[in-house]
């Protein structure tokens, strides 16, 4: 007797209703009968499109046009009369281009992956920089920093001061047409430390020296390092400190940002480097390796940053989440042929500046004054570019010896200008260098990467009472900044640069990491206001963008 377990497995399959199984397929069915019925209406409403765009040469059709060619030939002529009507308004299809929300996240993209991918160094007019000179009644200025449009700087007497930069346009709207608008900084906070506290722990301020200063992109920080081994987190708006670290044994000599970040990173002559996070006011890590005086740093988007380690002559890259570092070492000629004598090439003995271009490009520059352009995937410089700021004026005989009449091999051969600052903007093909030639001078980087070229000296044309100068690098031509430059900050003017750079430059009678000369000029800052070349009545940063890898 068969039952269900022993029955075959075909007659277990139970049979579905009728019903049941023409369910689906009049659902299907439906849904084909509602397409067609939609296409039916839609070919309709083609058909009086076509009738209202066609014109009297419809006669002029083979009588053999199938549809599809009869629609394409609609189609064509539809587009032609937009384009018509288009012309005739004034549409401008360049400019709703660079409007684009596509463009920018491709540029976001490329910034993200930490390449160059803007090349704007040939659409500034650095020579006909217009410059403004500000100060306060202090010792050498040690450092600068901004965050716009607000400068901060530090001095050698202890005092921290935030200034306003005036816009290069836009004066304002209640002051009268004959008066010249005001285009000094203005001076909004200051606050000056006491060396009689060098040993109060409690006491909330600079006791020596500050030597550094940084400002977070969000603009709620401000961070000082001092010779007193401190280093101060300020309140941006006002200058009241939010909390004093002295975690370094020695004094530290530069600070950094993480780019759009509150992550800080600070050197010190220690020889350490140790890592922050403001948001939590808290210590993080700290990073060895270098052998001497960790005297500069720089740090872009990416959880990593760069150094240089003074008379170790290394640059390191250090890389904070793998907790390993990348060593570049320096320590060679300015010149590749030493056929000219001593006299000829001048050692490295020191690197003293870095700054990053990208993720994967930083310059560094020497007490030799060359400028050295290095590549994370080659441990030697990609392209060194000697005496860029040229040579020092041979000595006279009487600073030589009291008598004049000395024999003039005991004169000592001209030595170069040592790189005293170096600056970028970040993700392009800008650099900027300085020293106590008198010069801010600026370079970009060649299209291939492989090679520094000059492009101009801020504000050449603008010095001498408006007279052109011509800059060769020798001391005949007159200064544009006086004494020596210890820092060098820059921003830009409007979205991505379109109204040009603003270069703030810290200048001193003497450097901030010693006191042996005395320069000619004065203790201050002095604001750059480099402006975009314009090309047959059009804004340069037109091109610009368009020369965008």
């Amino acid at each position: 007797m068969s039952s269900f377990f022993t029955a075959p497995a075909s007659q277990k399959k139970r049979k579905r209703t009728g019903t049941a199984a023409t369910a689906p397929e009049k659902r299907s069915r439906k849904r084909r009968e509602d397409s067609i019925s939609s296409g039916e209406s839609d070919d309709d409403d083609n058909r009086a499109q076509a009738e209202e765009y066609e014109s009297d040469g419809s006669s002029e059709e083979e009588e053999n046009e199938t549809a599809a060619e009869r629609r394409l030939r609609l189609a064509e002529r539809y587009l032609e009369n937009i384009k018509e009507e288009v012309d005739e308004a004034g549409f401008d299809a360049a400019e709703i281009d660079r409007d684009l929300i596509a463009e920018r996240l491709k540029e976001d993209v490329a910034e993200g992956k930490g390449k160059v991918y803007r090349r704007i160094a040939t659409t500034l007019d650095f020579n006909s920089a217009t410059k403004n000179l500000f100060r306060s009644d202090n010792l050498a200025t040690t450092a600068v920093a901004t965050c716009a449009p607000y400068a901060y700087t530090t001095t050698k007497d202890m005092c921290l001061i935030k200034w306003q930069i005036q816009s290069p346009s836009d004066p304002k709207a209640d002051r009268p047409s004959n008066i010249t608008p005001r285009r000094r900084p203005t001076q909004l906070a200051y606050t000056r430390g006491n060396k009689s506290h060098g040993n109060d722990p409690k006491y909330l301020h600079h006791t020596a020296p500050i030597l550094c200063v940084a400002a977070s992109a969000d603009g709620k920080f401000v961070v000082t390092g001092g010779a007193d081994r401190r280093l101060i987190v300020w309140n941006a708006k006002d200058l009241t400190p939010l909390k004093v670290f002295t975690h370094h044994r020695d004094a530290v000599n530069a600070l950094a940002f993480r780019r759009n970040t509150n992550q800080l990173f600070s050197a010190s002559s220690d020889r350490t480097i140790k890592v922050w996070s403001l948001d939590e006011l808290a210590y993080v890590d700290t990073l060895f390796g270098h052998q001497d005086s960790v005297v500069d740093i720089g740090a872009l988007a990416q959880e990593r940053c760069v150094s240089v380690g003074s008379r170790d002559r290394t640059a390191r890259l250090w890389k904070v989440v793998e907790e390993s570092q990348l060593v570049f070492r320096g320590g060679g000629s300015s010149e590749k042929r030493l056929a000219k004598g001593p006299s000829g090439a001048h050692a490295e003995g020191s690197i003293d500046k870095i700054a990053m271009v990208d993720e994967d490009t930083f310059v560094t520059g020497s007490d030799n004054g060359s400028i050295s352009l290095w590549s994370v995937h080659k441990k030697k410089p990609v392209f060194t570019l000697p005496l860029a700021h040229g040579l020092d004026p041979p000595m006279k005989p009487e600073e030589v010896h009291a008598d004049a009449d000395i024999n003039e091999a005991w004169i000592p051969p001209q030595t170069p200008r040592w790189i005293t600052a170096l600056a970028t903007i970040p993700y392009t093909d800008v650099i900027l260098s300085g020293s106590w030639d008198g010069w801010v001078r600026a370079w970009k980087v060649s299209d291939d990467g492989k090679r520094l070229e000059a492009i101009g000296t801020i504000g050449a044309t603008k010095s001498a009472g408006e007279a052109t100068k011509e800059i060769d690098g020798d001391q005949t031509a007159e200064e544009n900044v006086r004494g020596v430059i210890n820092d060098l900050s820059i921003f830009e003017r409007g979205d991505r640069g379109k109204d040009g750079v603003c270069v703030v430059v810290a200048v001193g009678k003497e450097m901030k990491f010693g006191r042996w000369r005395k320069y000619p000029g004065k203790n201050a800052a002095v604001v750059f206001e480099v402006s975009k070349k314009a090309v047959d009545g059009v804004n340069s940063d037109q091109e610009g963008a368009e020369e965008a890898n």
